[in-house]
């Protein structure tokens, strides 16, 4: 079997990731870039993204390519941590127990409220007059 792989999907918010997981060196693309490049904006998401590897203490045995559609970037990585994990999960049976101990295999489905009427937004009213 040439350029065997494990694939996983994962959600947050209205961001989707499929993930690939196969033998290889360590490096993690997102849509084409390294995932340093992908998520310049700041330190926390970047250690989001190799959390499930952190966890299992596996960082550069695997190779990741992502593909990530919809949402802002905080979602579209919780996404993709979501499908890594998941991902190493099929990989290996083994780890499913230290990563849902790590809280890596769960969805996190909070969503954004949508917008009554007669209301300025989900919950905000008009402001009150008394005269």
């Amino acid at each position: 079997m040439k350029d065997q792989y494990f694939y996983a999907l994962g959600r947050r918010k209205s961001a989707t990731a499929r993930a690939r997981l196969h033998k290889g060196s360590g490096k993690i693309i997102i849509n084409g870039q390294d995932y340093n490049e992908y998520v310049t904006s700041s330190k926390p998401l970047i250690n989001k993204i190799l959390q499930p590897f952190i966890v299992l203490d596996i960082m550069s045995k695997y190779d990741v390519s992502i593909l990530v559609k919809g949402g802002g970037k905080n979602g579209q990585i919780e996404a993709s941590q979501l499908a890594i994990a998941k991902s190493l999960v099929s990989l290996n049976a083994d780890f499913k127990n230290t990563l849902k101990r790590a809280d890596l295999l769960s969805r996190d489905s909070r969503d954004k409220e949508r917008k009554k009427f007669g209301l300025k937004g989900a919950r905000k009213k008009r402001q009150f007059a008394k005269r």
